[in-house]
């Protein structure tokens, strides 16, 4: 008996994968793990150069295949490949080979792996910087914690950012949304169909063993990327304002600092006098998570879900975040720790938990029951799978009820095919 030829799936990355560097690499790490279960055949392209954390895809049985910006030999590569799905990993690689994914293989199934909205990321930056710029000593932020979603799409809808990634949305056949409250905001006010958005969040096999216990914990942790804006600005704010702030309630307190591609600017802030230590990168996050007492997480900004939140829950770590941190990621479950708007709030919120046992005790508890009801890797993987099959045996209808999409692929491959044509006579013409 002839076995059917496994789905073959090409993924065009942003960048090649660093889990160990960002929850975005981690997420993509994660989706492509459930694939490999099902035996599917996995190519994944990116024109970045490797960075010096990138995940070794070829030990896993994914090739690995560099590609180039504005080169029709990607156009030999992927009509070659013939994939079944094309995933493209941020919505800036759909922008750049939809068209020419969409002229070579228009049956392959268009799949867009959002991270977070990046329009509602850079909205909501640029509303800091206009609030710090009224008032820089200010350090109640309720108001901006607290926006309703139309608030958000005002926000948002008049940016070129916005246009550029909502279109993008449209011409994918399904979108992989990491966030719930994103995907209310995109149907309820920019009006995009239920069947282009699928719920795919950070997927966690259950720890086996116990984490450790609050007697073998010390000092206060913070990580993330320092590339990563809202990462920034969290140790900057720690830095002026909430580590002062619990220093003065714990004057022998020390804050350790992880991130990866640590800038010269970040280890400037490093000062042991004050307990305020940037330990650069962390070769294994879990670890030094599991070593912590509290994880600090005073985002002011960002969307999406964070991945050093799921790695505290993950290492049994309490957490003082933001409502901006916890957004999406509790459901109706408690946090396993504090969500506050201030920075006295987070400081005391971080202190009580660091000092009472009991209180530290339940906020781990909380924090395993959140991870294990929400978060499982076999039950995501199982709706994603199946989600991706129903949409690829469906895939005529589903385009035609999404007119707006089929329009926008339309003028998209029309437009970017002559600009691509004209870039590469030039290039040949220059040499």
């Amino acid at each position: 008996m002839i076995q059917p030829a496994a789905t073959k799936v090409l993924v065009i990355g942003y960048v090649w994968p660093e889990p160990r560097s960002s929850a975005a690499s981690g997420h993509v790490m994660q989706i492509l793990e459930t694939f490999l279960q099902q035996g599917w055949d996995i190519t994944f392209s990116s024109p970045a150069g490797p960075g010096e954390h990138k995940a070794d895809l070829a030990e896993l049985g994914i090739r690995e295949m560099p590609i180039e910006l504005n080169s029709s030999s990607f156009d030999t590569f992927i009509r070659e490949l013939a994939p079944d799905i094309v995933l493209f990993d941020q919505f800036m690689m759909e922008e750049q080979f939809g068209w020419r994914v969409e002229e070579q293989c228009p049956t392959a199934l268009r799949v867009l792996e959002t991270s977070d909205l990046q329009s509602l990321r850079h909205a909501r930056h640029q509303r800091l910087k206009d609030r710090l710029k009224a008032d820089a000593n200010e350090d109640d932020f309720s108001e901006l914690f607290t926006r309703a979603l139309r608030e958000e799409f005002e926000l948002m809808a008049d940016t070129d950012l916005a246009k550029r990634e909502i279109a993008a949305l449209y011409r994918c056949d399904l979108n992989l949304m990491i966030s719930e409250v994103e995907i209310e905001l995109l149907r309820e006010q920019f009006g995009l169909p239920a069947d282009l958005l699928h719920w795919c969040p950070l997927m966690i096999d259950p720890p086996t063993a116990a984490p450790r216990a609050f007697d073998d914990r010390e000092h206060f942790l913070s990580i993330g990327n320092f590339r990563h804006a809202p990462n920034w600005d969290a140790v900057l704010w720690m830095k002026s304002t909430v580590w002062p702030l619990i220093r003065q309630q714990l004057p022998k307190a020390q804050l350790h600092l992880y991130g990866a591609y640590t800038p010269p600017k970040a280890t400037a802030l490093h000062n042991p006098a004050q307990g305020f230590h940037v330990m650069n990168w962390a070769e294994d996050a879990l670890q030094v998570m599991s070593a912590a007492k509290v994880c600090l997480a005073p985002l002011r900004f960002g969307a999406g879900i964070k991945g050093k939140l799921i790695d505290a829950m993950l290492c049994g770590t309490p957490s003082v975040t933001t409502p901006i941190g916890a957004e999406a990621m509790q459901g109706d479950h408690p946090w396993p720790g504090a969500v506050c708007v201030s920075a006295q709030a987070l400081a005391d919120e971080a202190v009580r938990l660091y000092c009472d046992k009991l209180h530290w005790q339940q906020a781990q508890s909380k924090g395993q029951t959140l991870l294990m009801d929400r978060y499982k890797q076999s039950e995501h993987g199982f709706t994603l799978i199946a989600k991706l099959q129903h949409c690829r045996k469906n895939l005529t209808t589903l385009r035609r009820n999404n007119f707006t999409g089929s329009m926008l692929r339309h003028h998209q491959h029309k437009s970017t095919k002559y600009m691509s044509q004209w870039i590469e006579a030039k290039n040949l013409k220059q040499q």
